[in-house]
């Protein structure tokens, strides 16, 4: 299947694809050098498998985690690309889950003022939600995401048979962000969490993901309108990722969390309740509301006195609105 995104900044490909791992240099087809970004949380099968297309490639590998995602290892992937000696004219390949994503496509944007990128996400949460859009980011002085660009890759390749090596934790936290993306955007997407045999649906969940995301971000690529709307669970969920210091909850498990706090429907929070249990992602955690309070003042979507947050009544039709900061703390 392949998919166009049409960015206002640049058109691309989206190809998903079983097996394309395989073949990925015959789609991204560059003429120039290539620099390969990925981490140690990547199995090496898929390591190799990327790295004998492009034998003469330098491979950058990072310690695998988000506590990676920061100034140190920015500079280390920078430092790199210069002793490869990379030039404008040549090209990052991304193999990863969202923190390499999230390097590889920062580090792009800001070496010699931006060059190209390709980003191949190898976790249920980049192929459903971070491999496309532009957002690059790092984590700074205790805050998820406030450091970073929009700067949208050249090419995605989503291939599903490199999550079969995914633990089960690892793969129910990425179908989060699609039981956000259905409540949302899709009443069908999220019914199909609710029968027992989701997993066997994988590839139709990347399809409709990747396509609502791709018509959110067409419509408003820097996030100042629609797109606030796939934050839906994320101004708690990037406030409690923060606090239980990036690694304790998964990201997934935060924004399921954070949709919880968010939502007033009754029927969708018990709905909401029964697929994340289904999907064996926590519903209830113990927290210092205070210390969160504070983590969530430096969030993004902040505006001094209130955060734009995002609500359902319906699913399938989130809308976006204000909440004054005394109302975010109270539902903590």
């Amino acid at each position: 299947m392949k998919i166009e995104m049409h960015a206002e900044s640049k058109t691309y490909p989206i190809y998903l694809e079983r097996g394309i791992l395989k073949k990925a240099k015959e789609y991204i087809g560059r003429s120039g050098k290539v620099f390969l970004i990925s981490d140690d949380g990547v199995p090496e099968q898929w390591r190799n498998l990327l790295q004998k297309q492009y034998p003469s490639a330098s491979m950058y590998v990072f310690k695998n985690g988000e506590a990676s995602k920061n100034f140190d290892t920015l500079q280390d992937i920078l430092k790199a690309m210069q002793k490869a000696h990379v030039s404008r004219k040549d090209s990052v390949i991304a193999l990863g889950g969202g923190v390499v994503g999230d390097m590889a496509g920062f580090a792009s944007a800001i070496y010699m003022r931006g060059i190209p990128y390709i980003n191949i996400p190898t976790t249920s949460l980049s192929q459903i939600d971070s491999s496309i859009g532009g957002k690059t980011a790092i984590d700074f002085n205790g805050v998820k995401n406030c450091v970073g660009a929009f700067w949208q890759p050249d090419m995605v390749l989503v291939d599903p048979e490199v999550l079969t090596t995914l633990t089960p934790r690892h793969f129910h936290n990425g179908l989060a962000e699609a039981v956000k993306e259905g409540l949302i955007k899709d009443e069908k997407l999220f019914e199909i969490f609710e029968r027992d045999d989701y997993a066997d649906h994988i590839d139709e969940i990347i399809a409709r993901c990747l396509n609502i995301k791709k018509n959110v971000v067409e419509h408003d690529e820097k996030e100042t309108g629609e797109r606030k709307l796939l934050n839906f669970g994320h101004t708690y969920g990037h406030g409690l990722e923060s606090y239980f210091g990036m690694d304790g909850y998964y990201h997934g498990e935060c924004v399921g969390l954070g949709m919880l706090k968010i939502l007033n429907n009754k029927e969708i929070k018990d709905r909401l309740v029964k697929v994340l249990e289904r999907l064996q992602l926590p519903v209830t955690c113990e927290y210092d509301a205070d210390a969160v309070f504070q983590l969530m003042m430096n969030d993004k979507k902040a505006d001094h006195d209130h955060i734009s947050i995002v609500q359902v009544d319906e699913i399938g039709n989130g809308y976006v609105e204000d909440w004054s900061n005394e109302k975010i703390r109270e539902r903590l």
